[in-house]
C-alpha cells in the first residue's frame, strides 16, 4: 500500500505541462585573470556555499526507465537542510505541496486535502523525484551546483585552460572515482562535470548553461544532471530565480481540516 501511495506521490508531482525558454547573459569582462587550481577550487566552492537562500519556478522533466514527465514547479531551498517544491497546474494552481529535511517529510495532496508524513530516507527521496540523488546532491543540482569541498586541499590530477575554460579533474582514492569539471573562465560557471568510475565509465554527467549573475555568483538558468549507471535523467529550465533575499522563506501552511497519515 505504502509503494503505490509513494508512486500517486511521484506521479502528482509531474502532472502538468508548460514550456518556454529562458536567456540571461554571462558576465564579461576584459581583464581575466588566471587562477591557479587551488584558487579556482577555493572559488567555486565560495561561490557556492554564498547561495544560503534561493527560489526558482520552471519546468522540471524527468525521465527515468520506470517513469516519464514534465511539471510546471516552485522550489524554495533555505540551507543547510529544507527543500520546498510545488507542483504547479494551469493558472499557477498548487496541485501539491512537499517539504523535504534531512530527517523529514511533508507530502500535501491537494485534491484530497491529505497530509502524509514520516522521515527522511533515500528509497523515499528517490520515489518522489525518481532520481537517485542524496539530500545534499538533490540540493546542489537544483541550483546548478557541484560540492567540492573534498577538493579544497587537494592537488588536482588534471589542469589545464583551453581557451575560455579551465579543465580540472580529481582522483577520489577512496571511492575509486575520476570527476571532471570544465568551468567558464569569465564568470566561474561550471558548465559540465562527469564523474567516472575505476573503469573509466561515467557515472553522473551534469551540463549547465544559460547562467545569469545573482548575487554575484553564476548561477544556470539550465541544468541537466543524469544518472547513467540508473538511466535517469532530471532536466530543469528557470524562468525566475531570486538568491538570497529576505523574502525567501517557507510558507507551507497545511489547512486544519486536512487529513494526517503518519508514515
Amino acid at each position: 500500500m505504502k509503494k503505490i501511495l509513494l508512486s500517486l506521490f511521484a506521479l502528482l508531482l509531474f502532472v502538468s505541462l508548460f514550456h518556454f525558454n529562458g536567456c540571461v547573459p554571462s558576465q564579461t569582462s576584459e581583464d581575466i585573470e588566471i587562477l591557479p587550481a587551488d584558487r579556482l577550487v577555493k572559488r567555486l566552492e565560495a561561490n557556492r556555499r554564498k547561495i544560503r537562500a534561493f527560489e526558482g519556478i520552471g519546468t522540471i522533466d524527468i525521465k527515468s526507465p520506470a517513469f516519464t514527465n514534465s511539471a510546471t514547479f516552485r522550489v524554495v531551498m533555505v540551507k543547510p537542510d529544507s527543500v520546498y517544491f510545488t507542483v504547479l497546474g494551469p493558472f499557477g494552481i498548487e496541485l501539491a505541496q512537499t517539504l523535504v529535511t534531512k530527517n523529514d517529510f511533508t507530502f500535501y495532496e491537494t485534491l484530497s486535502n491529505t497530509v502524509y508524513r514520516g522521515n527522511m530516507s533515500d528509497d523515499i527521496l528517490e520515489t518522489i523525484f525518481k532520481v537517485n540523488l542524496s539530500f545534499n546532491d538533490l540540493i546542489d543540482a537544483l541550483v546548478g551546483a557541484v560540492n567540492l569541498t573534498d577538493n579544497l586541499y587537494k592537488a588536482p590530477s588534471t589542469y589545464q585552460v583551453v581557451y575560455d575554460k579551465y579543465l580540472i579533474g580529481y582522483i577520489d582514492s577512496t571511492k575509486n572515482t575520476t570527476s571532471n569539471f570544465r568551468v567558464d573562465i569569465r564568470d566561474l560557471g561550471i558548465t559540465d562535470y562527469s564523474v567516472k568510475n575505476a573503469d573509466g565509465k561515467v557515472m553522473i554527467e551534469g551540463e549547465y548553461s544559460k547562467f545569469g549573475i545573482l548575487d554575484g555568483v553564476a548561477i544556470p538558468y539550465r541544468i541537466s544532471v543524469s544518472n547513467k549507471k540508473d538511466n535517469q535523467i532530471i532536466n530543469i529550465t528557470y524562468k525566475n530565480i531570486i538568491v538570497n533575499s529576505r523574502n525567501i522563506f517557507i510558507d507551507f501552511k497545511l489547512p486544519a481540516d486536512a487529513t494526517v497519515i503518519q508514515w
